[in-house]
């Protein structure tokens, strides 16, 4: 990322919040979607028995949301935009069914309030990457070395299932991801400004908004592990 930030020419600002703009539209388009999906699964009692007596299936679904990830991250310029939007909205569809279970372990207020606490730190966060004039750069390499830490953490909890270990995995995500946030949108900003043609303006939108879906799911996941209210 270049620097000399304030070297930018106004047309480039311009482009960096039209390119903003869509990226936002298309992460709440994913949220919705997700949270629809979510409520129609948890509401049908037939396939929440199906996904928690199936782990294979459960499991499944989590790996078809790592594939749709690798795919739109790894192969955007070989798919059309149309493709990277229908990736991308049945990976936010994937993504509402495995979510559906928090609707049965954590009370539905202790759930309102986690995700309105994950708004407002994802929004202070994505203003604060907009407006300043300092580098983020070199902050977003630490918070995504200390991503590939959480990482091998979560995998090695897998095994040793300790609740401690979990609690503290999750309140360093909140911040790491909450730090991400801030980087992400000075990324998506300035690439903006770099992106000249319509076609790769739409493909870096899709992509901004799996990366900051991502930003904001993480952080509400990880602020229920810690806030939420279980069922009894």
């Amino acid at each position: 990322m270049n620097n000399n930030y304030g070297s930018r020419s106004q047309g480039g600002e311009r482009s960096g919040s039209s390119l903003l703009s869509r990226v936002f539209g298309w992460q709440s388009v994913g949220l919705l979607l997700s949270m629809f999906v979510a409520l129609i699964v948890a509401g049908t009692p037939a396939i929440i028995a199906m996904l928690f007596s199936n782990k294979w299936l459960f499991y499944g679904l989590i790996i078809a949301q790592f594939g749709a990830v690798i795919a739109l991250s790894g192969f955007a310029q070989k798919m059309s935009y149309g493709t990277m939007v229908a990736v991308f909205l049945g990976y936010a569809a994937l993504t509402g069914m495995t979510l559906s279970t928090i609707f049965i372990i954590y009370t539905m207020s202790s759930i309102a309030m986690c995700f309105g606490i994950a708004a407002g730190m994802f929004g202070t966060m994505a203003i604060y990457g907009y407006v300043t004039n300092a580098d983020l750069s070199g902050f977003g390499t630490i918070m995504f070395m200390g991503l590939i830490g959480i990482v091998i953490a979560s995998l090695v909890n897998m095994f040793v299932q300790s609740s401690a270990a979990g609690y503290v995995i999750s309140f360093l995500s909140v911040i790491i991801f909450t730090g991400l946030t801030a980087y992400d949108v000075q990324k998506i900003k300035y690439l903006g400004s770099t992106v000249s043609d319509e076609e790769s303006l739409r493909k870096v939108s899709i992509l901004g908004a799996l990366t900051l879906y991502l930003d904001f799911l993480n952080i509400f996941l990880s602020l229920l592990n810690l806030l939420g209210d279980r069922r009894r």
